[in-house]
């Protein structure tokens, strides 16, 4: 692990001098604030004018604008449950439905129940695997839950999200039925025309994954006739399907519809948005842990950080071109990086955050700072460091300190490698130093009853798991 994740302190002056208290007031452990709503006159026109100065538009059909100004206006983004949480890059668009609400509009999350049984073709390069109608389900529950804690559901709020699975659409409609109602209306020629599509046809596509477009395209059909749904957003690879809702919609009901897409985001030196070296950045802490969601932020290139002000900061425009005109950007970081970890994971998750960080890097932390930690915390620390196992057996009648460095952690390859590190004084216990070579390791050592902190030096850190 890199021992220089972790940045020096902000000086208080500065620190306070640019956390505006605006922050404040939207940033609460679920971010289900109960936030006073804009007036709705003056939102008619600001939604499209946050995205602009915010560079998160891409396309947007004609109209867009004037039908904006019309009235409070629903809007929707479809989500795919094939992967088992959100993503960073799921957040982009939760991110276009928590502007949407902050203008007055209301938002929609669809969670993709029936698309998702088929698979969007959109950016792949060969066939989806598709998922288990029982997995599915589990991913759509688990994300529905998500998108929850990221927009304001409250019944009192006058724009409330909504939240609708499209399987409520398709699950009781024939092929027969889809295909006579629908299909009719889109050509082959132009369903070819899509980009999603063009890529797929050297490579080979299925019927399933063709008629992706069909079935997301009427889904903006139901949605208008069913909630009253006229606007539609997402990613910019998703401009055709969302396209052919528009078009489906002016065929089937004579309907206006709108859409607006945000580009691909990718990073400074052109890897995807949202992945690091381990994979993928995922909103659920079981899958990604918040001390590496905010490591994450805090590595991230310099390069990148307008750009992520910009996408997921819900502070004020001028606010946040106040925070690019500075130059300690490693001061931006950490207050960029504990805004959004703050609104994923909770006040108390940034704080144990904090306190992982002290524990890895302070060099001030000592025994006292580690016994203060929960076990949960210490759980986390288990996930950043080695963390050999052991059976608590060994530790019933105590265990000599060489034999438990060597033999039972294998944190050191033999007992003279153990002994000379003693003699060294690089060994530690529990931020204590062991200089007696026949010192004894018991029960009475473990932290929560399961854990022992082992340190080699100062960089190599071990939290022992005894099991």
């Amino acid at each position: 692990m890199q021992q220089n994740l972790i940045l020096p302190p902000v000086p208080e002056t500065f620190y306070w001098e640019i956390l505006f208290a605006e922050d404040r007031i939207y940033r609460t452990a679920t971010n289900n604030t109960q936030r006073t709503t804009k007036n709705v006159q003056n939102a008619k026109t600001s939604f499209l004018e946050e995205l602009r100065w915010r560079g998160l538009i891409h396309d947007t059909t004609p109209g867009i604008e004037e039908h904006l100004k019309t009235g409070v206006v629903r809007g929707y983004i479809g989500f795919d449950p094939t992967a088992p949480s959100l993503t960073i890059g799921n957040y982009v668009q939760i991110m276009l439905l928590t502007f949407l609400q902050r203008a007055g509009h209301q938002p929609v999350v669809l969670m993709g129940g029936a698309t998702g049984r088929i698979g969007d073709p959109s950016g792949k390069d060969a066939e989806r695997e598709l998922k288990s109608f029982e997995e599915l389900d589990r991913n759509t529950a688990h994300q529905a839950e998500q998108a929850k804690k990221l927009l304001d559901f409250n019944p009192e709020s006058p724009n409330r999200a909504l939240l609708v699975n499209n399987l409520e659409f398709y699950q009781n409609m024939n092929v027969l039925e889809f295909l006579r109602d629908v299909g009719k209306y889109l050509t082959v020629n132009y369903m070819l025309s899509k980009e999603s599509v063009q890529r797929r046809l050297e490579t080979g596509i299925s019927f399933t994954e063709f008629s992706y477009q069909l079935l997301q395209g009427y889904d903006f059909v139901l949605l208008n006739k069913k909630y009253g749904i006229t606007l539609q957003m997402g990613g910019s690879d998703q401009f055709g399907n969302i396209t052919a809702g528009v078009e489906l919609g002016r065929k089937i009901e004579d309907l206006k519809l709108y859409a607006v897409t945000t580009p691909l985001l990718t990073k400074s030196d052109g890897t995807k948005f949202g992945k690091s070296t381990s994979g993928n950045i995922w909103l659920d802490p079981n899958l990604t842990s918040p001390y590496r969601f905010y490591q994450f932020w805090l590595n991230a290139d310099d390069r990148d950080l307008p750009k992520f002000l910009r996408y997921f900061s819900l502070k004020t425009r001028e606010e946040i071109e106040a925070l690019e005109a500075s130059e300690n950007v490693q001061a931006l970081k950490r207050i960029f990086a504990e805004e959004i970890t703050v609104r994923i994971h909770g006040q108390k998750e940034y704080e144990t955050v904090l306190a992982v960080s002290r524990l890895l890097f302070d060099p001030k932390a000592d025994a006292t700072t580690l016994r203060s930690l929960d076990a949960r915390t210490l759980a986390q620390v288990a996930e950043e460091i080695p963390s050999p196992k052991m059976a608590a057996s060994a530790l019933q009648n105590g265990t000599g300190i060489l034999d438990f460095l060597s033999e039972l952690t294998g944190i050191l390859p033999s007992r003279s490698e153990a002994k000379k590190a003693i003699q060294n004084n690089a060994i530690s216990i529990n931020k204590q130093k062991i200089s007696d070579l026949n010192a004894s390791i018991s029960s009475s050592d473990l932290l929560h009853g399961s854990y022992i902190m082992v340190e080699n030096g100062k960089k190599n850190k071990y939290l022992v798991q005894v099991q």
